[in-house]
């Protein structure tokens, strides 16, 4: 689905559940979503520790997750929905981007997160990103969560890449769309969706998101080595 169209009269539209302990910030979500004709709130939930029943009921594409509830936390419900065998895209909304629990949602499969005070607009771009399979990452936000953490030197990650594949993991870190990868390799688009691929399955990890934290707390990218001055979300379609 193309992420910035409305549906036409065959497309389904994109459903969502709103996962958060504050009533008020769900009912807001739950408006704001709503007017969108391309997005379905299909439910809500306001604890992580239901998620899982409430996911395998209603069947979201997309989880819009809080990551700070008082019982069961984003993270954990998170890492519950990435064991389920056809599991729904997680974005996270939070208050603060720099958040060690964004970090650790990150970790657990979530494919992004999401400022609780973004624009309506924004929120509801990142959730047609996800669901296109796409990841939605701030490279400067993911870069300063990134520095100053402990990092734990580990061979087998840039031993199990190719040395075109490091480059690939290095260039999606900064938040380099797959088009953007393919013309600074000066390759075709397949062969950055291959390399990708590879990077994925060669890590053991779920998403392009995944990847790119474990390259921070491996070593393979260094948080300090670069800026980025572009804070918008960069689509990323592995």
């Amino acid at each position: 689905m193309n992420a910035s169209a409305a549906p036409g009269p065959d497309v389904e539209p994109v459903t969502v559940l709103v996962v958060d302990d504050d009533e008020l910030t769900r009912t807001g979500l739950r408006t704001l979503l709503s007017a969108k004709p391309d997005l379905d709130v299909v439910g809500e939930a306001d604890d992580g520790a239901e998620v899982v029943a409430v996911v395998t009921r209603l069947r979201p594409d997309v989880v819009l997750m809080d990551v700070r509830m008082p019982r069961v936390d984003g993270i954990e419900a998170t890492r519950r929905l990435r064991a389920l065998p056809d599991p729904p895209k997680v974005v996270v909304i939070t208050t603060f981007e720099n958040d060690e629990y964004v970090w650790d949602a990150l970790r657990a499969g979530a494919s992004g997160f999401i400022r609780k005070r973004a624009p309506s607009q924004q929120i509801a771009h990142a959730i047609r990103l996800v669901a296109a399979g796409d990841s939605v990452l701030f490279p400067d936000a993911v870069r300063r969560m990134a520095a100053g953490r402990p990092v734990r030197r580990d061979a087998s990650v840039t031993t199990a890449l190719t040395g075109r594949e490091t480059e690939t993991l290095r260039l999606m870190a900064r938040g380099l769309s797959n088009q953007d990868i393919a013309a600074r390799m000066v390759v075709s688009l397949e062969t950055v969706k291959t390399h990708v691929g590879n990077v994925l399955a060669k890590l053991g990890v779920g998403n392009r998101t995944q990847a790119v934290v474990l390259a921070f707390e491996t070593g393979v990218v260094d948080p300090d080595g670069w800026t980025d001055q572009d804070q918008s979300p960069t689509p990323a379609r592995p």
